[in-house]
């Protein structure tokens, strides 16, 4: 009997063994699919495929209207609402009365906020892919605020033209008068909405992933992949960037509120990860946007906003531009642009609508051009992103009428 059952337990073991090694087979056949579907999206670029990938991006462009027609038809109660709030703003914006400073104050604020949040969502939308507008747009306008206050001993710039353009006062100030906190008060407004508009942009992957986890369905995002890969490889990982993304998904998922806001509080390019994370662990909504827009908008927002006040103070731009001067040879010539640009600045503070110095002119041109670069690299990236987006649903499209056959 013990013979007997020794010789049948035997095959049973062969059996298993090789129903693990097909899975094992089948495992790999899968990712070596994957990988090469994902070679084969990330070649569509405009560069390469540029007939190709305009015509993906205009046809996955009409899938998403069609998706957002029927997502606002299915909430036409809450469309009809705000199409009723925004005739009556109307209505009070172009009817003449006593109301009418406080309409156009309202919407002076309103402008100037949703200009900042947008511009906030655009730097952290696409999972680091996105504008750099701090550097771009806030990080240049708060220096703008600095340079002048210290040049006009004042920060009450008369509105208009404040903020489309600084003017130093009529009656001047005090000497001396000015203060970081004064300067970081004038800021404040704008570096609050950008900072709000970057928590903004992280919840696009957290109700990514948290759909995906209620659901169990496999969603359409290269990023959740490689995160959920990263997840099943986390005992063997040995490369730094994997253990560092690891060590933030660890201190989200365990610590909760305070991980979350202490990841977003400072700079860290990882938190990327972290709307995903969340999602995909089923933190609260509450905890994940609270955490983060705290962090964001309030904590980081005034580190960020220091170390450009502190930078672009009156000593330590003179520092900065003599020390260019001090470099052997090539120093007096680089000092000259600067010390031209920086003497215009402070003649149209004090004179506005003058003209500038070529000086001016040749700094200026640089950084318009680089601008330009940029938002014309975010807007190729947008039309690359969507444009794979649509090659990713022929591809599925194509393995389920492979599997039906």
């Amino acid at each position: 009997m013990a013979a007997n059952g020794a010789s049948c337990e035997q095959p049973q073991k062969r059996v298993g063994a090789k129903d693990k090694q097909n899975g094992n087979s089948t495992d790999s056949s899968v990712r070596e699919r994957r990988q090469k579907d994902k070679e084969e999206r990330l070649s569509l670029v405009l560069w390469r495929r540029p007939i190709t990938t305009l015509h993906y991006f205009l046809l996955e462009t009409l899938i998403k209207l069609k998706e957002w027609t029927l997502k606002l038809w299915r909430r036409r109660g809450t469309v009809f609402l705000f199409l009723v709030l925004c005739s009556l703003f109307s209505i009070a914006y172009s009817t003449e009365g006593a109301h009418q400073k406080y309409v156009q104050y309202l919407e002076k604020k309103f402008l100037w906020c949703a200009y900042w949040v947008g511009l906030g969502i655009l730097s952290s939308v696409g999972l680091g892919t996105g504008l750099h507008t701090f550097l771009l747009y806030l990080g240049p306008h708060i220096a703008s605020v600095t340079l002048a206050a210290y040049e006009c001993s004042s920060t009450d710039f008369p509105e208009p033209p404040y903020p489309d353009q600084i003017v130093c006062p009529q009656s001047g100030g005090v000497e001396g008068s000015i203060s970081l906190w004064s300067i970081m008060s004038k800021v404040r407004l704008e570096a609050c909405m950008w900072g709000a508009g970057t928590a903004i942009g992280e919840l696009p992957p957290y109700f990514m992933a948290r759909a995906a986890r209620l659901s169990g369905a496999d969603p359409d995002d290269e990023d959740y992949e490689e995160f959920e890969e990263m997840l099943e490889q986390a005992e063997t990982a040995q490369d730094f960037v994997t253990r560092a993304k690891l060590g933030v998904q660890n201190m989200v998922q365990k610590v909760g509120f305070f991980g979350i806001l202490a990841c977003a509080s400072i700079p860290n390019p990882l938190f990327d990860l972290a709307g995903i994370t969340c999602g995909h662990f089923m933190v609260p909504f509450w905890t994940f946007f609270g955490a983060t827009l705290i962090g964001k908008a309030i904590i980081k927002m005034h580190i960020q906003k220091l170390f450009v006040i502190i930078t672009f103070s009156k000593h330590i731009v003179e520092q900065m531009v003599s020390l260019i001067g001090s470099v052997p040879k090539v120093g007096p010539s680089l000092q000259k642009p600067f010390s031209q640009y920086l003497e215009a600045q402070r003649n149209k503070l004090h004179h506005a609508g003058e003209g500038a110095p070529a000086g001016e002119n040749w700094l200026s041109w640089v950084f318009e051009k680089v601008v330009l670069v940029m938002v014309c690299y975010f807007v190729c990236s947008i039309v690359n992103s969507m444009a794979q987006s649509y090659a990713k649903r022929l591809q599925q499209q194509r393995h389920s009428e492979e599997k039906t056959k």
